[in-house]
């Protein structure tokens, strides 16, 4: 398994250790384990003076994808998959961190 981040039908950004459900050799579903709903708010600061570079300090928030569980691995049919996307770095690490029992949830881009 590793780390993806799925948009879903609903507009959900989730992000999980994803892995492919195959029957027959076709697709028919994938295994979301330990699905946290990502949430973006970028912070924005009035400056007098121009930024030198292009960082932008983003604020993430997750929680768990399906609040009144204990199961930890969900299975999702793929039509409700809209895409799956590779996440950048720092979105892996705070998941992982968030997962592991961390809570820094902020982070640069570049």
């Amino acid at each position: 398994m590793s780390v993806k981040l799925s948009i879903l039908k609903s507009g959900e950004t989730v992000i999980s250790e994803l892995k492919e459900l195959v029957s027959d050799d076709k697709v028919c579903g994938y295994l979301f384990e330990n699905p946290q709903v990502v949430y973006i708010e970028k912070s924005f600061v009035l400056l007098e003076e121009v930024k030198k570079s292009n960082e932008e300090e983003i604020s993430v928030t997750m929680k768990p994808w399906i609040d009144l569980t204990s199961d930890t691995k969900i299975p999702v049919p793929p039509d409700w998959i809209v895409t799956i996307v590779e996440p950048i770095d720092n979105l892996i690490k705070l998941y992982e961190e968030k997962i592991n029992g961390k809570n820094n949830q902020s982070f640069v881009t570049d």
